[in-house]
């Protein structure tokens, strides 16, 4: 579908991506990962014709469309919600006009064996089911439909654009992508502006997407959802496979084992051979074998091993000092914004110890709460602390706090303590900051980076009631992983805002939904919570929806689901064929594999440079046959549970 060739680009002299080439195929949903700066955005806007490279060419089809969201769009609309998303469909009004005029045209003719009222009768076919395909036959309902699953409410789909937030409006920009229905989606961190149920809204609309799906994501399970291939970008190189997220995780994992255990091997044999080379080459009489073996180790292809921090960064909340068992609590407590009432005479507590996760639709009182118990927002009603409280807040207004003069290194230094001064370097590199970014003055750093230089600096303070509002929206996977491990191993009292599932899960003990300006408590983790309210089943309910209809047809056609059952299972002997026959190659490259590496450990086996050349090469030929094996033994087994199924 697009193809990029050969392409290179640069940024202040680093290469950020360097001759690479990369396909998207049919059905691709593909997820992009690496560390912030690897290139993920930037390739994004390349396939959407924002950014051209300095080498190298993208094709596609004549015919095929790209959408685009980048991770903030600036909007000075003032449409009613509802109208400003329906502008997207220009498609489907330019199609109903292409079709009324070929539809008069065909009534106005009588050449009906004439090669051009072929051509009219073909086009009205293929606008007519363009149109199927775009939904036009239903777009008031599409709209609708698209705006509610976002979060939009019936009373809200009229109101102007300017009065919702960036975050809002967002959504609607989500929306009209998503609308549109172009051949291929391009996403970059689509999640950010998303509360839970939206996530879940979106992950169900994206898997049964009829285009291609290209997305750049820090949220795992978003990615482990929706994506069916993983395309890892680092140092300039690109590594793909066919599996989602946490999978091509592990794979990577193992390739790296075996292309260290190749790297080693092949050093070992090319050092053998240097040390033939330099200890026979002044000798006349084997001069002239010195000289074969140094053309020969001229010929190896060298493997190269990425260099990778595989180091793994810990670190700690100071211990807090001891609270009193009650650490805040909220009586009648209420809180409007002009004539918009957010909570409503609501009753809270939390003791010490108690992890706690704010979750809900956005808009709905979770952020306003999180500063209320932060002290950074006025309310209506009682909020009492325990004794000996020592409060710890981030959220985004956190930012605006830091000393605009000073840099980023000296923000941590003046608040790095003890053993944590000797580690300043590993905790800014931790969140994002390494090289000459340590020197930066904090008035020159975009939004996202004085996020994380506040959420770097609350890592080093002693307090015992933590309060964190969205605290991953601008982390990578490794930033996450070493916030979620200094908080799960942090002894105070926490509450949480987020919309990350993975991030909460197993972080928390209690989970609070904000909801009609009400909160309803629920023991447990974030998972225990969305089982309850079905949130991240959403694609399980479609199942159960779709299982009662083929019941119901059942009753009224029988002979069909019978028809359909036999179908099924010859498509199964089938596919169960070639499974077979995959085991059984499998097999038998497993074997060969296994006789060769036995020839490897015999140290001896390499005295013949050739034969062992030879058997290395037969040895890798083996290995990548059997991992192309591997992923078809897994797509057919997909095959045969999808038809279970």
């Amino acid at each position: 579908m697009i193809t990029i060739a050969n392409l290179s680009i640069e940024f202040s002299g680093k290469k950020l991506f360097d001759n690479i080439s990369f396909n998207v195929q049919k059905g691709d949903r593909i997820g992009l990962i690496g560390r912030n700066g690897a290139g993920k955005s930037t390739l994004l806007k390349i396939f959407a014709g924002v950014l051209n490279p300095e080498t190298g060419n993208i094709s596609k089809p004549n015919d095929y469309s790209i959408g685009y969201l980048p991770q903030e769009v600036e909007t000075k609309s003032t449409l009613p919600i509802f109208e400003e998303a329906a502008a997207a469909l220009s498609e489907i009004k330019e199609i109903e006009r292409r079709i009324d005029y070929t539809t008069n045209e065909i009534s106005n003719r009588e050449d009906y064996e004439s090669d051009e009222y072929a051509k009219l009768l073909e086009s009205l076919a293929e606008d007519n089911d363009r149109l199927k395909i775009l939904g036009g036959h239903s777009i008031e309902a599409e709209v609708e439909r698209v705006l509610t699953g976002l979060g939009f409410t019936q009373e809200e789909l009229q109101k102007p654009m300017n009065e919702f937030s960036g975050g809002w409006q967002m959504r609607v920009e989500l929306a009209k992508l998503l609308l549109a229905k172009p051949d291929c989606i391009l996403l970059d961190e689509p999640t950010n502006h998303l509360d839970i149920e939206s996530i879940g809204w979106v992950e169900v609309f994206l898997k049964s997407y009829p285009g291609e799906v290209i997305l750049v994501s820090h949220d795992r399970q978003f990615l482990d959802n929706i994506t069916n291939r993983t395309v890892e970008i680092s140092l300039g190189k690109m590594y793909s496979n066919t599996m989602p997220y946490s999978k091509f995780v592990e794979f990577r994992a193992i390739q790296r084992e075996q292309d260290l255990s190749a790297y080693a091997n092949q050093q070992k044999q090319i050092a053998q051979q240097e040390r033939f080379i330099e200890r026979f080459k002044a000798k006349a009489t084997l001069a002239s074998r010195a000289q074969s073996k140094m053309k020969l180790l001229d010929k190896i292809e060298r493997i190269e091993i990425e260099d990778e921090d595989t180091s793994k960064i810990v670190l700690r909340f100071p211990e807090p000092p001891r609270s009193s068992r009650l650490v805040a609590e909220c009586k009648n407590l209420s809180k409007s914004y002009g004539d918009n009432l957010v909570l409503s005479n609501i009753n809270f507590d939390i003791e010490r110890g108690q992890r706690v996760a704010f979750v809900g639709k956005n808009g709905e009182g979770k952020s306003t709460l999180s500063k209320i118990l932060g002290k950074f927002e006025s309310y209506d009603g009682t909020v009492n602390y325990g004794n000996n409280i020592e409060l710890g807040y981030f959220g985004q207004h956190q930012a605006q706090m830091l000393d605009e003069n000073a840099a980023v290194f000296d923000i941590i230094d003046r608040a790095a303590t003890g053993e944590m001064r000797k580690n300043i370097r590993n905790l800014l590199g931790a969140f994002l900051f390494s090289g000459d970014d340590v020197y930066k003055k904090v008035k020159v750093l975009s939004g996202g980076e004085k996020a994380r230089l506040s959420l770097a600096r609350l890592l080093l303070q002693p307090v015992n009631f933590l309060i964190m509002d969205e605290p991953t929206n601008h982390l990578d996977m490794n930033s996450k992983d070493v916030l979620k491990n200094a908080l799960m191993n942090y002894t105070g009292t926490l509450i949480v805002v987020s919309h990350d599932r993975d991030f909460l899960r197993g972080l928390t003990e209690r989970t609070i939904e904000f909801k009609n300006r009400k909160l309803k408590t629920y023991e447990g983790d974030i998972d225990l919570f969305l089982e309850k309210q079905q949130l991240a089943s959403l694609q399980e309910l479609e199942k159960k929806d779709k299982a009662r209809k083929e019941e119901k047809d059942s009753v009224g056609n029988a002979q069909e689901q019978r028809e359909k059952r036999k179908a099924a299972q010859r498509e199964k002997n089938k596919i169960q064929k070639l499974l077979d026959n995959c085991e059984s190659r499998i097999a038998q490259l497993e074997e060969k594999i296994a006789e060769l590496e036995a020839l490897f450990a015999n140290p001896e086996f390499f005295n013949d440079i050739e034969n062992s050349q030879i058997k290395q090469s037969e040895h890798s030929k083996l290995q990548e046959e059997l991992e192309i094996k591997m992923e078809e033994w897994t797509e057919l087994q997909e095959q045969i549970e999808a038809i279970e199924e």
